[in-house]
């Protein structure tokens, strides 16, 4: 079975084929030029992929070394994400699947995610516990099959990714924030400044990081930082690139363990050996050292896609509609794109 997938939810233009299950290509094309504007501007967004979702296609098949009249499926995202964005690609696979005569399928975005570290070897068994952890949502999911799943916990508010993007604008450093942070977090102390952990209550695996973003922001405040003064002189810009770096290694700190001891937690409870982690921020390096060592304390394993499989991607929506079309699955072709989409079994 030949699956195309189409991924469009926010700012990434990416298509992919798999067959039986097996990734055969994966093209994405970022929108660097949010960066100017602090972050994505849904307009532009979707004008982009517009502009770009032909060509992604045809490269992704091309690639493959597949025609489009071998292809026995189309999958495309129809929400979570932004609407301009999603109704690029959801219009786009849905017509060219009735074009094609061949079964169409919507993907959750969020499901994409769970099934992203089955892409390639190795793979955690089943059942296993997945943080999904990404600008826009944070949420723990007991996986017991590639389409059976039940959702443990998610964010009250802000997603983890989102407070990454936030305070680094507070500091001035640059959008996206999720890298630059984790970049200058190596150089500082991450126990210079004694954020809080929210880790409401006991036995909760939701999240909440707006109050951690709200502690940054007094912080910085009372040590009157100005984002991007300039330095008078070179004593004064080391000291200042200084603050940041112990700024964004506390922040980060604090992120890191409350992901960690959530999903540490809910691994112990449904008494699983096998943790995934998925989405933009599970590139993140202390994410990735911190689960990993504390997971392994425990004899747990811990599975983290490619980079490049963290961020949106067609591949992982591909192998979630190849999963959903092998079950007998398909969609109308008046499937509506639905921004606010929960993850649902």
């Amino acid at each position: 079975m030949l699956v195309l997938g189409i991924e469009t939810s926010c700012d990434e233009t990416s298509a992919a084929v798999v067959e039986d299950g097996r990734l055969l290509s994966n093209v994405t094309r970022s929108q660097l030029f949010h960066s100017e504007y602090g972050g994505v501007v849904p307009e532009l967004a979707s004008r982009e992929h517009q502009k770009l979702i032909v060509t992604i296609v045809e490269t992704a098949l091309a690639e493959a070394s597949v025609t489009k009249e071998r292809l026995h499926g189309v999958a495309a995202v129809y929400g979570p994400g932004l609407i301009g964005s999603i109704m690029v690609g959801l219009s786009f696979g849905k017509a060219y699947a009735f074009g094609l005569g061949i079964p169409f399928v919507g993907v959750n975005h969020m499901q994409a995610h769970v099934v992203s570290n089955l892409l390639e070897e190795p793979q955690p068994g089943f059942p296993f516990v997945n943080l999904t952890v990404s600008g826009g949502h944070t949420q723990l999911v007991h996986v017991t099959g590639p389409l059976e799943y039940e959702v443990l916990g998610e964010t009250r508010d802000d997603a983890a990714g989102e407070a990454f993007d936030k305070v680094a604008k507070m500091l001035g450093i640059g959008y996206p924030g999720g890298p630059i942070v984790d970049r200058l977090a190596q150089l500082g102390n991450p126990e210079a400044v004694k954020f809080p952990r929210s880790f409401l209550d006991d036995d909760s695996f939701d999240f909440s990081f707006s109050g951690l973003k709200t502690s940054v922001l007094y912080y910085l405040r009372r040590m009157r930082f100005e984002p991007g003064r300039v330095a008078e002189s070179e004593k004064e810009r080391r000291e200042a690139d200084a603050f940041i770096a112990d700024v964004c290694a506390s922040f980060q700190s604090a992120v890191v363990d409350v992901l960690v001891e959530k999903t540490l937690r809910a691994a112990r409870k449904l008494r699983v050996s096998d943790i995934g982690v998925a989405g933009g921020v599970a590139a993140n390096s202390a994410l990735r050292a911190k689960m990993r060592a504390a997971a392994g304390k425990e004899g747990r394993r811990v599975f983290t896609p490619r980079v490049e499989f963290c961020t949106d991607n067609g591949a992982m929506v591909a192998l979630a509609g190849y999963y959903r079309l092998r079950a007998g699955a398909s969609s109308e072709l008046d499937l509506a794109a639905v921004p606010n989409l929960e993850l649902q079994p």
